[in-house]
């Protein structure tokens, strides 16, 4: 029997922790805890800034953004790793499995370029602080969030369609708890080079926009160290290593899995799984 492209693969398998199957139900218990925190935390700094008219500037607006893609992630993994840890419901269909990578490949893809757009936004503040408001007005802030929006949405478009124009036969084991591109098309029994051609296109894209963030950074520094006044120089400093922190926090993670899963001969699947889920549970905030 088939249901996808003469496949006969009707389900994909996710996976929550090897080895601690018995013990899926304690372990979901800190994850729906940080579940919770992740989604009440950046529903109140969506509250604050809607309501607070002193948090009406750019900055916040970038971070309003941030907090957006925050949960757009959770909540797009939220389903799987829920049933997984709670019930031991291991599978997922192939159209559910392609829509999931769909949006967690979108909002990561979003959430690199809006670290992006805030590091060039520290940026003028720091260097040009008299022009700032002039220059980042309301309207360019949301002109900006349309642009970024869309570039995620073009960019991963393509993921859904070409994985489901393959084949899968036999191998239906994913190696996550939810699913993502390049975990996917290494199921496929047909030819996936357009599958590893454009997740490479991808890939460099959001390496493209952690090498602006470090050149926008270096130059943050150097306008920091500048700064004649010790104290204003702390505060900015202060700023920069926030800002720096939350940059970490999000690529850390996806380096070390993309070099893993690139390089590691014998990697073992509990660190796998252990790095791609602290990627999805930590915000960056």
């Amino acid at each position: 029997m088939s249901v996808l492209n003469n496949s006969e693969v009707q389900l994909f398998l996710l996976i929550g922790i090897p080895g601690l199957e018995h013990a899926h139900l304690w372990i979901s218990i800190p994850i729906c805890l940080m579940y919770l925190v992740a989604i009440l935390g950046n529903s109140t700094i969506l509250f604050f800034i809607k309501t607070e008219p002193s948090l009406h500037e750019p900055m916040y607006y970038f971070l309003a953004m941030l907090a957006i893609c925050d949960l757009g992630l959770s909540f797009s993994s939220l389903p799987t790793m829920m049933r997984i840890f709670l019930f031991n419901a291991m599978g997922i269909s192939p159209n559910a499995c392609f829509a999931q990578e769909f949006f967690i490949h979108g909002f990561t893809v979003m959430e690199s370029s809006v670290l992006l757009v805030m590091s060039f936004d520290r940026f003028l503040a720091i260097h040009n602080p008299l022009r700032y408001n002039s220059l980042l007005t309301s309207n360019k802030v949301a002109k900006t969030g349309l642009i970024l929006a869309t570039r995620s949405i073009l960019l991963v478009l393509p993921f859904p369609f070409t994985l489901r124009r393959l084949k899968y036969c036999q191998k239906n084991v994913l190696s996550h708890s939810y699913c993502l591109h390049h975990d996917t098309m290494k199921l496929a029994c047909s030819d996936n080079k357009i599958n590893v051609i454009y997740g490479f296109f991808v890939a460099l894209c959001t390496m493209l926009d952690l090498a602006l963030i470090v050149l926008s950074y270096t130059f943050i520094l150097k306008t920091v160290l500048s700064i004649a006044s010790l104290a204003e120089r702390l505060k900015a400093l202060n700023t920069y290593v926030s800002h720096i922190c939350a940059v970490l926090i999000f690529y850390i993670p996806i380096i070390t899995l993309a070099a893993i899963h690139r390089f590691a001969k014998h990697k073992s699947p509990l660190i796998v799984i252990l790095i791609a889920d602290i990627f999805l549970l930590l915000p960056p905030q």
